[in-house]
C-alpha cells in the first residue's frame, strides 16, 4: 500500500519549524500541494516552499498568528487564492519559551500556550472545517506531545496548553465525523531534528534509558505518522491520541 495524497491540498502551521518543515516536505512527497505557514520565520518558510516546488508540487507561504481568528481567516483566504481549500490541516505551531517551575513560570507563558494550542484548535476548526463539510472529506491532524501524559516538573504551561487542545480536538472529532472528516493527534517525544543533527546532540543517554526502544525518534518518523493519518489508509481512525515516542507513554484501556 502506498500513501497517495495526489490532488490534495495541505496546510502545515509552524511549517518553517523543526518538525513542521519535515512534515510539509513529506506531504508533498506523497503528492500533496502544501501551504507552509509561518509567524516569524519567513526565510525558512520560503526555503521549505522552494524545496516542495522542486518536487513538482505547488507551494505557497502564508503568515498568520494562529491564536487570532481574523489572522487565521486571512491565511485561509490566501491559501484558497493560491491553491484552493485545504483537505488536510496539520496544526503544529506552538509558542516557545523557557520551561520553569509553576512558581517561576511567567503568567504570560500560560496565555501564549493557551492561544497557540487551544485557540489554534478552535480557529482551525472554524476556518477550515466548513469547506471540508461541503466536500464530505477532510483531515485535521494536531501535534500534541508525550509530555501531556507525563506531567513532569517545569512542564506546566506546555502541558496545560496541550491538554486543553486535546479536549477541543476530541470534541471536534465527534462533531464532524458524520461529514467524513477525521480529527487525530500525533504525540512526539523529544525528537531528533535538523537542529540536533547540526549540533551533534542526537544521542541523549539519560533520556534514551527510559525509552523502551532505547533511542530518540526522528522528525521523519513523526512526519510518516502524519502522512498516514492524512491518507485514505486512515479513513476509519478518528479521535485518536497517537504517541510516536518509542513507548515513553502508553495510553491504556
Amino acid at each position: 500500500m502506498n500513501i497517495d495524497l495526489s490532488g490534495r491540498i495541505a496546510v502545515v502551521t509552524g511549517g518553517a519549524g523543526e518538525l513542521g518543515r519535515t512534515m510539509a516536505r513529506t506531504l508533498a512527497e506523497c503528492g500533496a500541494d502544501v501551504a507552509v505557514h509561518y509567524h516569524t520565520k519567513e526565510k525558512k518558510a520560503k526555503e521549505v516552499a522552494d524545496s516542495i516546488a522542486k518536487m513538482g508540487r505547488r507551494a505557497v507561504i502564508v503568515k498568520a498568528d494562529v491564536g487570532k481568528l481574523a489572522s487565521v481567516e486571512a491565511m485561509r483566504k490566501a491559501i484558497v487564492k493560491s491553491l484552493g481549500n485545504p483537505d488536510i490541516v496539520v496544526a503544529n505551531a506552538v509558542a516557545q519559551y523557557p520551561w520553569k517551575t509553576i512558581m517561576d513560570q511567567a503568567p504570560e507563558d500560560y496565555i501564549s500556550q493557551f492561544e497557540t494550542c487551544v485557540m489554534q484548535a478552535v480557529n482551525v476548526a472554524k476556518v477550515f472545517v466548513p469547506a471540508m463539510i461541503e466536500k464530505k472529506r477532510g483531515r485535521i491532524i494536531a501535534i500534541n506531545t508525550d509530555c501531556a501524559m507525563q506531567n513532569f516538573a517545569t512542564q506546566s504551561a506546555y502541558v496545560a496548553g496541550k491538554r486543553g487542545m486535546d479536549g477541543v480536538y476530541r470534541v471536534l472529532a465527534r462533531e464532524v465525523g458524520a461529514h467524513g472528516i477525521t480529527v487525530n493527534q500525533v504525540a512526539p517525544g523529544w525528537t531528533v531534528s535538523d537542529r540536533a543533527r547540526s549540533e551533534h546532540s542526537e544521542k541523549q543517554p539519560a533520556y534514551e534509558a527510559n525509552i523502551p526502544l532505547k533511542r530518540r525518534g526522528t522528525d521523519q518518523e513523526i512526519a510518516n505518522m502524519v502522512a498516514f493519518l492524512a491518507s485514505d489508509l486512515a479513513g476509519f481512525t478518528t479521535g485518536a491520541y497517537i504517541p510516536v515516542c518509542g513507548g515513553t507513554v502508553m495510553p491504556t484501556i
